[in-house]
C-alpha cells in the first residue's frame, strides 16, 4: 500500500464555502452576547461557600437585580484575550488547554519525523484489510469509557491527528475520524456514571450521593453508545463504497495531503526495530496520560510535561539531531496553532456574560419557567433548560456548580427525585456539547480534523434528534415508575 505524498509540503488553501469559519462564528457570538448585556437586566444570586465543592454556589431564592454592566467595544476586544486566563472562569484556564494542544502538535511532529507512524499505518492497513470497520466500535467504546469515568474531553484533542490518518488510509474520510472521537467520548459524558466533573460535582451540589440514579445512567450510556456506533458505521460504510458521498468529499485531496505523511513508505515496507520501540513509546504516552488524569489528579500542566518528555525521548531514540528535532517540533506545533487560538476565542463568550452580569439572569428566568410544573413536564423542561444553559456555560463542572443548587431544590417541589435532576442535567449538557460552538473541545476537534462546523451540523443532526428523544423518553419513564 502506497500512501499519498504529503504533509509539511506546501499545500493548497482550503476551498472556501459560503459558511463562515469557526473564528468568525465565535467572534460574532461574542458581539451578540455583548449586545445582550445592554438589553437583558443584570442580576446575581447571593453565593455561599460549599466545602464539598470548594467553590461558592448560588443560594436559591436570593436573585436580585444589580447595577448593569453593559459590555462595549473595548470589552469585546479584550474578551478573547481574557478567555485564555480569566481566573473567575468556571473551568480551567484556556491558556493551559491551548499550550497542551501546541505541545501535542510538537510531539506528533517529532514522531512523524522518525517515519514510524508512516510505516506503522501502512502496515496496519495491510493487516486489517477487509476488517477496518471494526475499528469503529472498538475505538468508540474506549473513548466512551473515558467519557463516563472521568469526563474525557480536552484530552481527546491529542488523538485526532493520530486517528484521522488511519481512517483516511482505510478508505473512510476525516469526518469519520472526528466522529469516532467526538461521539465516542461524548456519549460517555451523556451517560456519565462516575465522572467526577459531571456526575460527582452535580450530585454534591444537589446534596445527594453520586451513586443515586446509577442504573438509569448505565441504560442511557449503553443505548447512546449503540445509537452512535450504528450511526457512524453506517456513514463510514457509505463513504467507503462511494467516496463521493462523503460530506467532506470536496476536501478529499486536501485532507489526504494534510493528514497522510509526506514520506510515504513504499508498498511492503516494514517497521524497523527502532520504529517499533518508538511506536511503543508513542502509545505508552497516551496510556500514561489517561492513567495520570484518571487516578493521579493530573491536568494540563502534567500532561503537557509528559508529551514534552516523550518528544525529547523519541527524538533522541530516532537520532534526529538537534536541528531536525527542533524544526519538527515547531512545525508540528504550528499545525495546531489555529486550534489553540480558537479555544480562547470560544471562552470569550462566557467572559462577556459574566462581566455583563447576565449569566444569573438567564438562570433566574429558567427557574421561573419550570416552577409549578407536573413531574413529567418538570424533568423534561429541566432537560431543555440545562441544554440551553450549556450553550452559554459549556463546562460540565461549571454549569453543575451554577445550576444544581437552584434546580435540585425545585425538583423537590415538583415531586421529582434529585438524582433524576442530576441525570437530566448531565444528559442535556452531554448532548449539547456535541455541537456547542462555545465548547472548545468541539471547535478545537473540528479545526484539527478540518471539518467545517456547518458540515458537522449537517452530519450529526439526525443522531442529536435520536439521542434527545431517547433521553427524554427514559427520563419520563423514570419519573412515572
Amino acid at each position: 500500500m502506497v500512501l499519498p505524498p504529503q504533509y509539511g509540503s506546501p499545500e493548497p488553501a482550503p476551498k472556501q464555502g459560503w459558511f463562515p469559519t469557526a473564528y468568525t462564528i465565535l467572534f460574532v457570538l461574542v458581539i451578540v452576547m455583548a449586545a445582550l448585556t445592554w438589553i437583558i437586566p443584570a442580576g446575581e444570586y447571593e453565593r455561599a461557600p460549599n466545602s464539598a465543592l470548594g467553590k461558592d454556589v448560588p443560594v436559591p431564592g436570593t436573585y436580585a437585580q444589580v447595577e448593569a454592566a453593559p459590555q462595549g467595544f473595548v470589552e469585546v476586544m479584550l474578551a478573547p484575550i481574557a478567555g485564555f486566563y480569566d481566573p473567575a472562569s468556571y473551568s480551567a484556564n484556556a491558556i493551559d488547554v491551548s499550550l497542551f494542544v501546541l505541545i501535542v502538535g510538537g510531539f506528533l511532529g517529532v514522531v512523524t519525523a522518525t517515519g514510524a507512524i508512516n510505516t506503522g499505518v501502512a502496515q496496519a492497513m495491510r493487516r486489517l484489510e477487509g476488517r477496518e470497520k471494526w475499528m469503529i466500535p472498538i475505538m468508540m467504546a474506549l473513548f466512551a469509557a473515558g467519557g463516563t469515568t472521568y469526563g474525557m474531553a480536552e484530552e481527546t484533542l491529542a488523538f485526532y491527528v493520530l486517528l484521522i490518518p488511519i481512517m483516511i488510509a482505510a478508505g473512510y474520510d476525516a469526518l469519520t475520524g472526528v466522529a469516532i472521537i467526538m461521539l465516542g467520548a461524548g456519549v460517555g459524558v451523556i451517560g456519565s456514571t462516575i465522572n467526577p466533573f459531571s456526575t460527582a460535582i452535580a450530585s454534591n451540589a444537589a446534596d445527594i450521593p453520586f451513586t443515586d440514579g446509577m442504573p438509569l445512567r448505565f441504560v442511557i450510556l449503553g443505548l447512546s453508545w449503540l445509537a452512535a456506533v450504528a450511526f457512524v458505521m453506517r456513514y463510514a460504510e457509505r463513504v467507503r463504497l462511494d467516496p463521493t458521498r462523503s460530506l467532506v468529499a470536496a476536501l478529499k485531496e486536501e485532507n489526504e495531503a494534510h493528514f497522510l505523511q509526506k514520506h510515504a513508505p513504499e508498498a511492503g515496507a516494514h517497521l524497523t526495530a527502532m520504529q517499533i520501540v518508538i511506536l511503543i513509546l508513542f502509545a505508552a504516552t497516551f496510556v500514561v496520560m489517561v492513567w495520570g488524569v484518571s487516578s493521579q489528579g493530573w491536568w494540563m500542566a502534567e500532561m503537557s510535561a509528559l508529551f514534552l518528555t516523550s518528544s525529547i525521548l523519541i527524538g533522541t531514540l530516532g537520532w534526529l539531531g538537534e536541528k531536525v528535532f527542533t524544526n519538527a517540533f515547531v512545525e508540528g506545533a504550528r499545525d495546531l496553532l489555529g486550534v489553540a487560538l480558537v479555544i480562547g476565542l470560544a471562552r470569550g463568550i462566557v467572559i462577556i456574560m459574566d462581566q455583563g452580569r447576565i449569566t444569573d439572569t438567564f438562570l433566574h428566568t429558567f427557574e421561573g419557567w419550570i416552577t409549578g410544573m407536573s413531574q413529567v413536564a418538570f424533568v423534561n423542561a429541566l432537560f431543555g433548560i440545562e441544554a440551553l444553559m450549556s450553550f452559554l456555560v459549556p463546562s460540565t463542572s461549571g454549569l453543575a456548580v451554577l445550576s444544581m443548587p437552584i434546580m435540585a431544590p425545585l425538583s423537590d417541589f415538583a415531586g421529582v427525585d434529585r438524582d433524576l435532576a442530576v441525570t437530566a442535567f448531565q444528559t442535556a449538557i452531554g448532548i449539547t456539547n456535541l455541537v456547542a460552538p462555545t465548547y472548545a473541545v468541539v471547535v478545537g476537534g473540528l479545526a484539527i480534523g478540518r471539518v467545517p462546523y456547518n458540515t458537522w451540523l449537517r452530519f450529526i443532526w439526525p443522531l442529536l434528534l435520536i439521542l434527545t428523544v431517547m433521553s427524554m423518553a427514559l427520563l419520563s419513564a423514570a419519573v412515572m415508575l
